[in-house]
């Protein structure tokens, strides 16, 4: 039987000579210790062909894991480890889900701040211990915890891309869906918790609008930006290792 021809398709057109080629001048260029421009020389062109291919990810995953951490080790200083990072995550959620309990037992002005300090630690918290615990559970490793993202100071995560391209395009969709959905569960759990609590008007409606917000910022930027996009490019290449294959 023939072997099947690498395929090819919209935004691949990448042999694995070229892309060794584009992987060895970034190496080179991050040896030198100059600027990097991935973009540049090749390397997000690079990985979509190795995604595309499941047959060159042997070959080529642990040097193109280097690299992507090399790049952000480069570019992102506010970083700790992943058990530091997952630690304090983890404490903000403990802490959050207490002051929750505590807007509980508390009556007035306590009652209010307690429940919207707590839904806060609570969404902000969980969202990445959401990707990290699907991540691990489908195959998804990572290697630290960082601030940083488009302008503002939020808690993101570094993926392990070594294991990220050795895990299924599906599999890695749903980890990125992982963060989205439960950050939404939790902001309207907490307008209901506010509600159980018997919270004032004003903390509910401002519960409420939160997660209206959160829901809009899927509908209208995640979907383009962020985890929502992720998820969509990873099924798109689901769906395109289903299809006939062709030259």
């Amino acid at each position: 039987m023939m072997p099947r021809p690498i395929r090819r398709g919209k935004g691949l057109a990448m042999d694995p000579e070229q892309i060794e080629a584009v992987l060895a001048a970034i190496e080179a260029a991050l040896a030198a210790g100059g600027p990097v421009d991935p973009g540049a020389l090749g390397y997000w062109k690079a990985v979509a062909a190795v995604k595309r291919e499941p047959r060159l990810v042997p070959r080529f995953a642990t040097r193109i894991g280097a690299i992507d951490r090399a790049l952000f080790e480069r570019r992102v200083r506010l970083r700790c480890p992943l058990a530091v990072g997952l630690g304090l995550l983890s404490l903000g959620a403990l802490v959050g889900l207490g002051l929750v309990l505590i807007g509980f037992r508390s009556i007035g002005r306590r009652k209010d701040l307690a429940l919207l300090l707590g839904s806060g630690l609570l969404i902000v918290s969980t969202h990445d211990l959401a990707h990290v615990a699907v991540g691990w559970a489908l195959g998804v490793r990572f290697v630290g915890v960082f601030l940083g993202g488009k302008g503002l100071i939020e808690p993101g995560l570094k993926i392990d891309y070594t294991s990220y391209l050795q895990t299924s395009p599906r599999r890695r969709a749903w980890m990125h869906a992982a963060g989205a959905i439960v950050t939404k569960l939790v902001s309207v759990l907490a307008v209901a918790a506010a509600v159980r609590a018997r919270a004032s008007a004003l903390t509910i409606r401002l519960l409420a609008v939160a997660a209206g917000a959160g829901f809009l910022t899927d509908l209208f930027f995640s979907t383009r930006y962020s985890d929502w996009r992720r998820f969509r490019r990873e099924m798109r290449i689901a769906r395109a290792l289903t299809r006939p294959w062709s030259v």
